[in-house]
């Protein structure tokens, strides 16, 4: 294959659709604060996501120090080692501590029968991660965190129109926060939103993206500048036109990726969670170097040479970062699953617009890896006899 095929690409509709955004934009010259594609994306997102209130964010960071400082938490803050540094780092930037807990073998989301384990008079609050967009055991955690009198903020950045029995996943916890990154099935450029329950929360939550104005004269509290502009709006109001029919292509991806590589051994899969409706926005596979023949690093050098970019989402991890290795709770032997998930997860490319010859390429390079080495490991037991 002559061009190099990414983990991922971001979509973008056609120019010319974005074209008439723009053209309304440069005739209202409304550019931010509030501007009347920000408005009109709000309403659609709450009414596509089943949600009552959604507010937008410059980017999906952003959103969730703002969450943290809309429920005030300081203190301990129980979360996941298997995420991306952004949810532990929004954590520090607000003064608190994170604590991280050991992840399920099978979802790789945080794991409920450790969580208690983990609470002390410290604890404020638990930040769970929806992993890859398939849900966290919800009902368990929301039990746990009621017990403790503890809130409970989803980093649901990689769930977008994610649904659980039949509802939104963004409608458990007290808050939930989307990421609207390019990399993501839903994309504004850059860009988030916090998915709140009640109008007085969502009152506060869009002070707090802005300066903390409540009218022209009046700042009611400390707030930053977190808001999304229109251009990004524009973009998300186009993108949730296709949003249905990219994550039926996802789908398609999925079950091509699993009929060709469920009897390659040493190859496993995510687990699915039942009552689901998934996004499939990622293709995450675990692979044991024993069964397989290669190790997980090997093989994401080796994919190289067939023009083939994966990640190895999430590797290393949070509590592997020198600012936070100190942490008591950052101990291997505290994350024993964390820890042999983060060396063996190896996220193929996926994306809408991946073809089918594409995804044989995939599959076909990893068989033809796994190939080259037995029988490079078959000749060696050979010369030795």
């Amino acid at each position: 294959m002559n061009q190099p095929l990414y983990v991922t690409k971001p979509y973008l509709p056609p120019l010319d659709e974005f074209k008439s955004y723009l053209e309304k934009i440069w005739e209202r010259q409304i550019l931010t604060n509030g501007g009347p594609f920000h408005e009109q994306l709000e309403e659609e997102l709450a009414k596509y996501l089943g949600v009552k209130y959604v507010s937008l964010f410059a980017n999906g960071t952003l959103a969730l120090m703002t969450a943290l400082q809309t429920l005030r938490i300081s203190g301990d803050v129980i979360t996941t080692p298997f995420s991306f540094a952004a949810t532990a780092h929004s954590l520090l930037w607000n003064g608190s501590k994170p604590v991280f807990c050991d992840i399920e073998p099978g979802t790789y989301n945080l794991d409920p029968a450790k969580l208690e384990a983990s609470i002390t008079p410290d604890t404020k609050a638990i930040m769970p991660v929806h992993v890859y967009g398939n849900p966290c055991k919800i009902e368990k955690i929301q039990e746990i965190a009621t017990a403790h009198g503890l809130k409970v903020i989803y980093d649901a950045c990689h769930s977008f129109g994610v649904r659980y029995k039949g509802e939104s996943i963004l409608n458990y916890g007290d808050l939930s926060v989307l990421s609207f990154h390019a990399t993501k099935i839903f994309n504004t450029f850059e860009g988030g939103a916090i998915i709140s329950h009640d109008p007085i929360t969502k009152r506060r939550i869009d002070f707090l993206k802005n300066f903390g104005f409540s009218d022209e004269v009046t700042v009611v509290m400390p707030g930053m500048n977190a808001k999304m502009n229109e251009v990004q709006a524009a973009m998300g109001l186009i993108q949730l036109k296709t949003i249905d029919q990219r994550i039926d292509r996802l789908k398609n991806v999925s079950l091509n990726y699993k009929k060709r590589l469920k009897n390659v051994e040493g190859i496993t899969f995510l687990e699915e969670i039942s009552d689901t409706k998934h996004n499939y926005s990622y293709f995450p596979i675990l692979i044991d170097e024993e069964k397989f023949g290669v190790s997980r690093d090997k093989t994401y050098e080796l994919l190289k040479g067939f023009n083939i970019y994966t990640r190895r989402y999430f590797y290393p991890l949070i509590s592997e970062f020198p600012v936070y290795k100190s942490l008591p709770s950052s101990n291997s032997s505290n994350l024993p699953i964390a820890t042999e998930v983060s060396k063996k997860v190896l996220c193929l490319p996926n994306f809408a617009m991946l073809t089918q010859s594409e995804i044989d390429h995939v599959c076909n390079s990893i068989i033809e890896i796994q190939k080259t080495v037995k029988e490079e490991v078959g000749q060696d037991a050979k010369l030795v006899f």
